[in-house]
């Protein structure tokens, strides 16, 4: 997770969305990208360690892992096919925090984070729009997962 103490998803969705949509419109840089990134990455996280938090005191669970990979496995296993698309996302976001990037076009319009993986991936503002998207759907997904219970 980001370390700063964010307490919910929700904050962490805020602050992405304002690196996204305020910051990243004025700096055009892959430092903003990079940090929207691992905001959405801690909201994921921070999500799913609240609805197995939830399941635990409900004693519909037993345990909570404790890394966050062994929680998103736990989950896809309690979900299984309706988290797969959130998954995905969640795995390539992963991958592209990790990676060694470069920049191309920062400080213009089409600023451009490639990763130097295996496979190139090329993060643009569109993408990061589409990830911010997804992401706050997946917080909304997993509400309704504990309102359902």
């Amino acid at each position: 997770m980001y370390e700063d103490n964010a307490e919910t998803p929700d904050e962490e969705l805020k602050r992405a969305d304002h690196l996204v949509y305020v910051s990243l419109k004025y700096t055009r840089t892959c430092d903003i990208m990079k940090n929207a990134i691992k905001r959405m990455i801690a909201a994921f996280e921070l999500s799913m360690s609240e609805y197995l938090e939830y399941l635990r005191k409900g004693k519909e669970l037993s345990h909570v892992s404790g890394t966050s990979k062994e929680r998103s496995v736990q989950i896809k296993n309690l979900l299984g096919n309706q988290f797969k698309k959130y998954f995905i996302l969640y795995n390539l976001l992963k991958k592209i925090d990790k990676a060694d990037y470069t920049a191309t076009e920062e400080f213009r319009k089409n600023v451009t984070l490639k990763t130097k993986t295996s496979k190139v991936i090329e993060v643009k503002v569109d993408n990061l729009y589409n990830y911010l998207e997804l992401t706050k759907e997946f917080v909304l997904f997993m509400k309704s997962k504990m309102k359902a219970r």
